[in-house]
């Protein structure tokens, strides 16, 4: 049983701007695990950080945790203009991830938004909410525990699902689908059907498409994901995802590029390889968990 002080210790670590920022993550992702009250209440005290990155994860590990407790506070974020894209973006894609109908009116109100990121995920968001109450139930637990903006489709031939993905004629929603298909079905022709999206129009998917190939962690994507962080014309928030996904893919191959761009001139760039070469350190070391919060407070005590 965690305990109320430790939940609070480990609130500390990541609302202390003086903690280094992997630090701050390994606390968020810990106190995502221990989920409760008193761990939204920590996270959602952060969103006045200066750290678009972090912000961006806290609203995805309110999502991740399907607590409606966090609701007004993604709704708040959602809301607020001065709140970077990306942050904004993931508030919406967390309200989606919860599933609760309430937040219908809000999502479709910012279905409109200004911001194109904002807005795409928005419709996602609403589109999937509509999805859960035509179907009644969520989709099946696949090979990777998330929570996806989309649920899955029923195609499993790599062939029909990449014609999908990069179809731009086709809704958004069903190219969302066709990629966790792709993902679920696995194997080296699917991740290269997946980084082949890498060049597709919407930043918001190119971005998806990074988080992706992040989790099925195959080695064979490893150039598209590197040209894309190359990249100072692409979007910083796509440029972020593939930097975490070599972090994740932790190969030989991803150590120099994270190295090279953890001095980059975008700071979103910057920090996301910080922390890939964490995650990448993780992988390659003797540590039983990333989220290693309350490990490492009880052996501190």
């Amino acid at each position: 049983m965690v305990t109320e002080e430790e939940v609070e210790a480990i609130g500390r670590t990541l609302v202390d701007t003086m903690q280094p920022l992997k630090a701050r993550f390994r606390a968020l992702f810990t106190l995502r695990n221990v989920g409760g009250h008193a761990a939204i209440n920590w996270i959602s005290r952060a969103f006045g950080d200066e750290s678009a990155l972090l912000k961006h994860e806290l609203a995805y590990c309110l999502g991740q945790m399907q607590d409606e407790r966090a609701i007004p506070c993604l709704v708040r974020v959602l809301q607020d203009a001065s709140q970077e894209p990306m942050v904004r973006h993931e508030a919406g894609e967390a309200l989606g991830a919860i599933g609760n109908p309430q937040v219908l009116d809000v999502l479709r109100c910012y279905s409109e938004d200004p911001v194109i990121e904002v807005a795409e995920t928005c419709q996602l968001a609403v589109k999937r909410l509509e999805w859960l109450q035509k179907n009644k139930e969520a989709p099946g637990a696949g090979p990777y525990l998330s929570v996806d903006p989309a649920p899955p489709d029923e195609e499993k031939d790599v062939a029909k699902l990449r014609e999908t993905l990069l179809d731009e004629s086709c809704p958004l929603f069903d190219r969302y689908r066709a990629m966790f298909a792709l993902r679920n079905v696995g194997g080296e022709a699917a991740a290269l059907a997946l980084a082949d999206g890498l060049v597709c129009g919407s930043a918001l998917f190119r971005h998806e498409i990074g988080f992706v190939l992040g989790q099925m962690q195959h080695e064979a994507c490893v150039p598209q994901l590197t040209a894309a962080l190359e990249s100072v014309a692409e979007n910083p928030m796509v440029r972020h995802e593939c930097a975490e996904a070599l972090g994740s893919i932790a190969k030989a191959s991803c150590l120099e590029t994270l190295r090279a761009f953890a001095q980059d001139g975008e700071r979103v760039v910057r920090e996301s390889c910080e922390v890939a070469l964490d995650m990448y350190d993780y992988a390659n070391g003797p540590e039983f968990q990333y989220a290693d919060g309350l490990s490492k407070l009880q052996a501190s005590g």
